[in-house]
């Protein structure tokens, strides 16, 4: 082999492995690759892969997917009432269009995270502003995120961003108007428990009120059934008395009974000693009792002489 021949394999097999060194590129998961000719973009590539570009007369520049986290400063922001409150905010942003990344922030990410920065604060204002303050108390959480999130995102996609999530961390008052709002808050409470109040004594009367009137009906019907039954016990009391003075002997007998019966009512105490007229009615009834049936009693019964009947000497 010839010295001239073994020069050209020499420059050949140079220019192979110069060409593998420099030649082929690796797209990796969650990146982007952007080929550049002279310092200007010719092709971007965001598929994983293995790509090859000119050796010398082309470089890539990667730019990363990956979401960025970045928390903002605290800031200061007026309601709609002319309130003030503090806003500290996170956000989570992405790249979606490495060339315009590139083009206008170099793809550097402090440049992407103040004009992020910017754009949160300004969206942030707006929509604070444009709001009252309890307006604001009843929108916190999806709402005033997605509004924030919307109106951030409304410019900085001229920036290859996207802004993902605007998330409103801490909102809150300055220490001056915390309590005027707690003592606000409270006293709001105070009313909605007294409506609540109101409403149960009003539900609390109602239901007294037909109790009261329920308990009056059965009382009534209970007095009325109570008259029928007096009204039934006197008639067959009325009843009795006429069956038992419907003959003379029947009424002689009930008399009887009923001398016994005020006879028995009257012995009260220890005194069994009973002085009675001579004349009386229920004397001249316990005349005909043989005396042998008061025989083994402690029943002592004197009658008093008549007017007519002298004592013996």
């Amino acid at each position: 082999m010839s010295k001239k021949t073994k020069a050209i394999l020499i420059v050949l097999l140079a220019l192979v492995v110069i060409f593998l060194f420099n030649g082929p590129f690796v797209v990796h998961q969650k990146e982007f690759v952007v080929v550049k000719q002279f310092g200007k973009i010719v092709r971007t590539y965001e598929e994983p892969g293995l790509y090859i570009k000119t050796p010398f007369v082309q470089t890539v520049q990667r730019v990363s997917t990956a979401t960025v986290l970045y928390d903002l400063p605290v800031s200061d922001v007026i309601t709609k009432d002319k309130k003030s409150m503090i806003a500290d905010n996170y956000v989570l942003w992405k790249v979606t269009d490495p060339t315009k990344y590139i083009q206008t922030l170099s793809a550097v990410t402090e440049r992407a995270n103040e004009r992020v920065e910017a754009n949160v604060y300004n969206a942030t204002k707006n929509v604070i502003s444009a709001m009252t303050q309890d307006e604001i108390i009843a929108a916190r959480g999806d709402r005033l995120t997605t509004l924030i999130t919307e109106q951030a995102n409304s410019d900085i996609g001229g920036y290859g961003i996207t802004i993902l999530q605007s998330q409103i961390k801490v909102l809150d008052l300055p220490d001056d108007n915390k309590e005027a709002v707690y003592e606000r808050m409270i006293s709001e409470r105070n009313n909605i428990a007294a409506a609540y109040k109101a409403s149960g004594d009003a539900e609390a009367q109602k239901i007294k009120n037909e109790t009261d009137k329920k308990v009056a009906v059965m009382k009534a019907d209970a007095e009325k059934q109570a008259a029928i039954l007096i009204a039934e016990g006197e008639a067959e009391y009325m009843k009795i008395l006429s069956d038992a003075y419907n003959n003379e002997d029947k009424a002689d007998f009930y008399n009887y009974i009923r001398s016994l019966d005020a006879l028995k009512a009257s012995m009260t105490g220890e005194e069994k000693t009973i002085i009675l007229d001579k004349d009386s009615e229920i004397a001249s009834m316990f005349y005909g009792i043989p005396e042998y049936e008061f025989k083994g009693t402690d029943i002592n019964i004197q009658a008093e002489p008549s007017e007519d009947e002298t004592p013996s000497e």
